[in-house]
Parts: C-alpha cells; sequence; structure tokens
C-alpha cells in the first residue's frame, strides 16, 4: 500500500480489499518493502515511490474502519524491527503479519499505542511454517486471539493436482539443465548467518579465483536453501543461491577507504539502533578480506582492523575487488557475465567434481558480547 507514483503520488496497487470471514467484515492491507529502490536497481522501478508512511497507513486504516471493517490485519513485508515500531505509531491495526525477517516467531508480541494494542507476527521464509491467527470478535471489535506458528513438512503433504501441474509443464524445458550435477559437496552449505554462511563463502570463493580479484563482496541475500555434505550441486541450486534480475559479475578497482564505506553503510543498515533506518537482509558476505566489527559502535565506527593477508587494508591503495548483484544500471550494458556463470566455471575445475569444505570467512566481533544469540 505504499507504492506509490513518483510524479503524481497516486497508488500503483488497490491498497487494502474488505473480506466478510465467518461473517465479520475484515480489512487487509498490503505494505510493501519499503526500501525496494535502495536494495534493488532504481532504474527497474523508476517511476515508483516506496518508503515508511506512517500518516498513509494510519489514513488506510481509518478509512477502511469507517466503511465498517471490523478486524484491520496488516500483511507486511516490513521486517519484524519496522513492524514493532509501525504498530506503536499506528493504531487501530488488530495485528501485523510479517515474513520478511525470515525468522519464524513461535510468540506473538503486542505492542501499545495510543488506540490499544496490535499483534505483531513473523512467520518466517521459504514456506517452512504457517502464522495462523484465530480471532475472538465481540461488539464489532477484537477481544481476543489465538496465534500458533505452524511448521510445513511439505514432502507431508499431497501436491494440488492442478497446479503440480502447471508447475510440471513450465519446468519441462529446463528439467534436464536444472537437474545437471556440477558437482558434489563435501561441506555443508547454507546461506543464512548475520555475517557469512558457507554457500555465500563458495560464491566469493569462485569470484576471486575466476576473476583474479583480491577481495570479493557477496550481497546479504538471505534466502536459498542448505545442502547436506555429499548431495549434489546441481545448477539449480546455483540458481536458486544467485538468481535475480541483475546477477551481473562485477570486477572493480576500489580504495581501502571505499572498501571500508562500503561495509559501514552496509553495517548502519543492519545495527542502526532506529528500525526505521534498518533495510533488512544480512551483512554483505565478504571473501579475503578480515576485519573487526562492533554492531554497537556508531555510525561509520563499526568496522576495524581491515586486512589483507595479515596486512592492514591502506586507504588510498587501491584493492581489485569482485561482486555480483549490482544496483547501478551500467552493469547490465558493459558485456558482464552472470554470476552463475562465473561460479559454474569454477565447479567444473574442482578436482574429481568434489567441492571442498568452505572454510568460513567471518569478522571478529568486538562488541556487544557476551550475546546468548551469537556464538564465536
Amino acid at each position: 500500500m505504499n507504492i506509490k507514483t513518483q510524479d503524481f503520488g497516486d497508488p500503483v496497487f488497490k491498497p487494502y480489499v474488505i473480506k466478510e470471514i465467518n461473517g465479520v467484515p475484515c480489512a487487509i492491507i498490503g505494505q510493501a518493502f519499503p526500501y525496494t529502490p535502495i536494495a534493488n536497481p532504481r532504474y527497474m522501478v523508476a517511476d515508483w515511490a516506496f518508503g515508511i508512511q506512517d500518516e498513509n497507513m494510519q489514513a488506510m486504516v481509518n478509512e477502511a474502519r469507517s466503511k465498517g471493517a471490523q478486524v484491520v490485519v496488516v500483511i507486511s513485508h516490513n521486517g519484524m524491527d519496522v513492524d514493532l515500531k509501525m504498530a506503536s505509531r499506528v493504531s487501530g491495526i488488530d495485528a501485523i503479519m510479517g515474513g520478511h525477517t525470515h525468522d519464524g516467531m513461535p510468540v506473538a508480541t503486542l505492542v501499545s499505542n495510543k488506540g490499544g494494542k496490535t499483534i505483531v507476527t513473523n512467520a518466517g521464509s521459504n514456506g517452512k511454517f504457517l502464522g495462523v491467527l484465530d480471532f475472538e470478535v465481540k461488539e464489532k471489535r477484537v477481544t481476543d486471539f489465538r496465534y500458533k506458528l505452524l511448521p510445513v513438512f511439505s514432502n507431508m503433504l499431497p501436491a494440488d493436482k492442478e497446479m503440480d501441474a502447471l508447475i510440471t509443464k513450465i519446468r519441462a524445458p529446463y528439467e534436464s539443465k536444472l537437474n545437471e550435477k556440477l558437482g558434489i559437496s563435501e561441506g555443508l552449505l547454507y546461506r543464512r548467518g548475520n555475517f557469512n554462511g558457507t554457500g555465500d563463502q563458495l560464491l566469493v570463493d569462485a569470484l576471486m579465483d575466476v576473476q583474479g580479484a583480491e577481495i570479493a563482496f557477496s550481497p546479504g541475500f538471505r534466502w536459498g536453501t542448505t545442502l547436506l555434505p555429499g548431495q549434489a550441486i546441481t545448477r539449480e541450486w546455483l540458481l536458486d543461491m544467485t538468481a535475480t534480475t541483475y546477477s551481473f559479475a562485477t570486477v572493480t578497482e576500489m580504495t581501502g577507504e571505499t572498501i571500508k564505506t562500503v561495509l559501514e553503510d552496509v553495517c548502519d543498515n543492519l545495527f542502526n539502533p532506529d528500525p526505521y533506518y534498518q533495510q533488512g537482509g544480512d551483512m554483505v558476505r565478504v571473501g579475503g578480506l578480515q576485519y573487526q566489527c562492533n554492531p554497537t559502535a556508531g555510525m561509520g565506527k563499526r568496522i576495524e582492523e581491515m586486512r589483507l593477508n595479515g596486512k592492514l587494508i591502506e586507504s588510498g591503495k587501491k584493492y581489485k575487488v569482485a561482486g555480483w548483484a549490482p544496483v547501478a544500471e551500467e552493469a547490465r550494458t558493459q558485456g558482464n557475465k552472470q554470476v552463475w556463470e562465473v561460479v559454474e566455471q569454477w565447479l567444473k575445475t574442482q578436482p574429481n567434481g568434489r567441492i571442498k569444505p568452505r572454510q568460513l570467512n567471518a569478522p571478529k566481533i568486538t562488541g556487544g558480547l557476551p550475546n546468548p544469540g551469537y556464538v564465536a
């Protein structure tokens, strides 16, 4: 509901619908990812404006209530922290149900605001859980609720026949290419981790090796599936880890000062104490470079002790840095290969097709410890 045209501010999509559920009129409001043109290429949504718009959200809630809605639910792509803050600033929302944070929240959080309380939940990503909210409505308002986070055991659920047939039909021309084995992983390959994951380590290792770079960056994406030791690395898994509409592989000369600026910028997107300045995702994954990070420090002061092969990075010296998924429009016109092409080339050169366990390159955390949520 926060997507509007750049020039006139008109809504691009209908901001909400009102549906009658068990005889109760319920308003369902959509909340798009507010940082879409920052976290992704602006040229792909050039005519659209996004953002956190508390006043507009309040207006939509009030409008839905005036049209008879007795229950108001927001389906959100904000992220849990942003949803919690929005719930404290906007009144009249009964519940905010999100998934952007990717972590399922087993217990709902009640947030107080000037109109009462708002339920905030997050069901996680990849269809792992289903967030279920049951409301008790008396005298045209919510008087009680029950929340459950239900695990989805997909291999135990029968597929919908029509949808299964459609998926099979669409995949058929690409099935053999998707299933082609590019190697066998001897270690666990996963993506999720605040600072790095072995799946991303594989990507940066490949980018540096193939492109002759000293350092590599990989975006802090949180999607992608895990491979167990002994499983095949297929082209489908590689695409599952890399397929965006702007996955160009790049090599850039950066000064030490620029490298620090990049790391500091991403770090502030994650650890700014104000949720409205957090853009989600995990920390950019780094290959080759070692550094220290203090998440509790102020803006521009979180990254320290950047080293390459044991030597401190020099502010004015230039370094060859590989990366992928640039948001700048120029990348698509410069003949850059797609990142999966570069990584596939690397996979096919590994001895006997065996991909050794990745040695995780993660920063040393220097602030906010001990923390029960962090394992060094």
